[in-house]
């Protein structure tokens, strides 16, 4: 019986050690244009400063119509790092050269982040792409989400 017990008592005292662990979060974005000829901007962007979104939230209910007063430019973080891309196009039209190179950049940016103890949790795409004549400007965008215990 006092096996058992014991048993129990290590069994619920390791399954409340694993609910207990928590985790941090940070985004990673990479965003590559698919403006021609190196006109556009191509980066990965990481912020290296918190900010509190509450700080900049306001709940609007049915009895109040408060609006959020915050003011954009605080939202703003100073202390960020970026990377220089290169592009996808050139003058040529796509340039695979180009996305090797990125895909280098942004490798060796995850290995980084996995050698600090990060683990990617999650990774998220989207694309505006050129519409057409006369519009040359588009960009892929790739959110890197990744976590780590605390």
């Amino acid at each position: 019986m006092k096996k058992i017990l014991l048993i129990a008592l290590l069994f619920m005292v390791s399954f409340t050690e694993m609910n207990a662990q928590t985790y941090e979060y940070k985004i990673v974005t990479s965003i590559e244009s698919i403006v021609p000829m190196g006109l556009g901007r191509s980066r990965i962007v990481s912020e290296n400063e918190e900010k509190n979104y509450k700080d900049f939230t306001s709940e609007r209910t049915e009895d109040s119509k408060k609006q959020n007063k915050s003011k954009r430019g605080d939202a703003k973080v100073d202390n960020f790092e970026e990377t220089k891309l290169v592009n996808f196009y050139s003058a040529a039209g796509i340039n695979f050269q180009n996305i090797a190179s990125n895909d280098a950049l942004l490798s060796s940016k995850i290995n980084t982040m996995i050698s600090e103890g990060w683990d990617i949790a999650f990774v998220t795409s989207a694309v505006e792409s050129d519409a057409g004549k006369g519009d040359g400007k588009g960009i892929f965008i790739t959110r890197f989400i990744f976590k780590r215990l605390k």
